[in-house]
């Protein structure tokens, strides 16, 4: 039973209890029994956003009636909109919601996007109409409903992404050594939940939609969508949730235009003189105070103190920022680079749901004489990579890590990151190899015409299997330094941060798709990526993401050097029940 007001005894400014400082409240809410709901809620939007994203370029392709370029492209702008989406509602977490009532509202905004999607594929003058060939010929308002449908997902996942991983993270209070260290284990088994509702998406809805139909691969993603809903909300009572801090941006904003305003100012060499509010809280609602660093020492001038900084006694905003909000700026622009890096990962990845998609539509798919598996459900072996690599990862790889580094999580966050980057060369690698060998086949035994390479689809297994490696060290690696190096009321934006690299791995991987095929189709030549593959050098594609990726690599290195920790001073704040 929730403790009650009365019992709780001491309250923030906003009625609210503290869990920090009741032992009763503590007990109840938060840690490892809060985290089912959220992780539950988890698995199934993924399981739902997995189950359109992973055979959508099929869709576009046959339903749709699209080129390869123009499904492949849709598909990553798709994919990129769902990580850009984000921004907007991280914003309104950090700002006005708070992460427990964003999740909720565009939760629902999903499950309309989710209706309208299914809508399209099983009523008749919604659903695309095939002809005795299944050539199927979609007029312009079916190919708007579905549209409508997607980008509302795109909008839906927006206010869950940024929001679901800190809100777990929330739930466990860094004042407390056991719990701080079970929060990195929490990162390991959010991405895990992932997972597993990827798993079903990529065997039963893809074979799904393959064998039975578009309407029922649409509306078992729907209903899983409403049970993410329903699992979220049952939790609510043992939730810890962090008060909205206000809008991060205006405070960015009042920083960098109180620095332009002090150009002139010169910043005092001891750098206790900076201003900052010593006693009481933070002045940003739901953060600790931040100690002084010495980069950028730029925006250290909207913390020097001058006459004309007070109007009739009060501060003026916009002239005087606090050492706290100068050190929240500057812990964004250290994250800038390192979100930068991770561009060209998130590149590599999308093409499990696009180009590594459409090399399997070319190979043989049989796996007995009269079972053909879907070449989109060659993405299960990414799932089944990171379900293996997650505990192997916490309870084999960090215990004996730590051994040698000392470190409490066996490496740093950023060294786990790079470890993935180099990994996810290998995938690249392993993608144009396999593609060489593919083609080779085709022009001695002059294949030119056959739909389907006598070469087993399952050879693509290796290349699926290291990008799920790569995904264990950098992706989860990424979740837990961005939620980590982010200031405490800026958390969610951060999150969406790290996601708008993988929209821009996704617009990045279209632009390279639309570039390559102007080039490489010039003088009437069939380019790298025509519409029968077998006539084109999807391999030459593989070799240059490889190329990218080591470039990639070297540039991590050194800005991860350069990176510099923000200092926290005291104790986190922790949630309110």
């Amino acid at each position: 039973m929730r403790t009650t007001m009365e019992e709780a005894g001491k309250y923030t400014k906003d009625g609210t209890t503290d869990f920090r400082k009741n032992p009763a409240i503590k007990k109840e809410t938060g840690s490892w029994k809060a985290c089912p709901y959220i992780l539950g809620n988890e698995c199934c939007e993924r399981l739902a956003y997995y189950g359109i994203n992973t055979n959508l370029v099929n869709y576009l392709k046959f339903q749709l009636n699209q080129t390869s370029v123009a499904a492949v492209s849709n598909v990553t702008n798709w994919s990129g909109t769902c990580y850009v989406t984000p921004l907007l509602g991280a914003f309104l977490a950090d700002a006005y919601l708070g992460r427990y009532w964003t999740i909720a509202t565009f939760s629902i905004i999903y499950v309309f996007g989710m209706t309208l999607l299914t809508l399209s594929a099983s009523l008749h003058g919604l659903k695309p109409q095939c002809d005795s060939q299944n050539v199927c010929h979609p007029t312009g308002f079916q190919a708007g409903i579905f549209y409508m449908g997607l980008y509302l997902i795109a909008l839906g996942t927006g206010g869950i992404k940024p929001c679901v991983s800190p809100f777990g993270a929330d739930q466990f209070d860094d004042s407390d050594e056991t719990e701080k260290k079970s929060k990195s284990s929490f990162f390991n088994w959010f991405y895990l939940s992932i997972n597993m509702g990827a798993l079903v998406a990529s065997t039963v809805l893809v074979w799904i939609q393959t064998n039975v139909g578009w309407g029922w691969g649409f509306g078992i993603p729907a209903a899983a969508m409403a049970a993410a809903v329903v699992s979220f909300f049952s939790g609510t009572r043992l939730y810890r949730n962090q008060r909205p801090g206000g809008s991060p941006l205006t405070r960015i904003c009042q920083v960098v235009v109180a620095s332009f305003r002090k150009a002139r100012v010169r910043v005092p060499d001891d750098k206790s003189f900076l201003f900052e509010f010593v006693e009481g809280e933070c002045v940003v609602k739901g953060s600790r105070k931040l100690d002084h660093t010495e980069q950028l020492s730029f925006f250290d001038k909207a913390a020097v103190e001058t006459q004309s900084d007070r109007i009739k006694g009060s501060i003026d905003a916009w002239r005087l920022c606090t050492v706290t909000q100068v050190e929240e700026l500057k812990s964004i622009i250290r994250l800038l680079p390192i979100l930068a890096t991770g561009i060209i990962f998130t590149t590599v990845y999308s093409q499990m749901g696009t180009l590594f998609v459409l090399q399997g539509n070319t190979m043989d798919l049989h796996m007995t004489s009269s079972f053909q598996i879907p070449p989109a459900s060659l993405s299960l072996f990414d799932t089944v990579s990171v379900i293996f690599w997650v505990p192997v990862y916490d309870r084999v790889i960090v215990p004996f890590a730590r051994k040698f580094t000392g470190h409490r999580n066996g490496f740093t966050q950023l060294q786990r990151i790079a470890v993935g980057l180099v990994i996810s060369v290998f995938a690249m690698l392993a993608a144009g190899t396999l593609e060489l060998v593919r083609l080779r086949m085709v022009r001695e035994h002059d294949f030119y015409e056959l739909e389907h390479v006598p070469i087993s689809v399952f050879w693509q297994v290796p290349q699926y299997f290291v990008i799920g490696c790569a995904e264990v060290f950098t992706f989860i690696g990424q979740l837990e330094f961005f939620y980590e190096q982010a200031p405490d009321a800026m958390r969610s934006l951060c999150s969406a941060l790290s996601l708008a690299t993988v929209a821009l791995g996704n617009y990045l991987s279209s632009l390279l798709v639309n570039v390559v095929t102007d080039l490489s189709t010039r003088h009437g030549k069939a380019g790298w990526i025509p519409d029968n593959l077998n006539y084109g050098h999807l391999d030459y594609f593989f070799w240059l993401l490889a190329l990218l990726s080591v470039l990639n690599l070297g540039v991590y290195l050194l800005v991860a050097k350069w990176y510099t920790y923000k200092k926290p001073v005291g104790p986190s704040t922790g949630a309110t029940p």
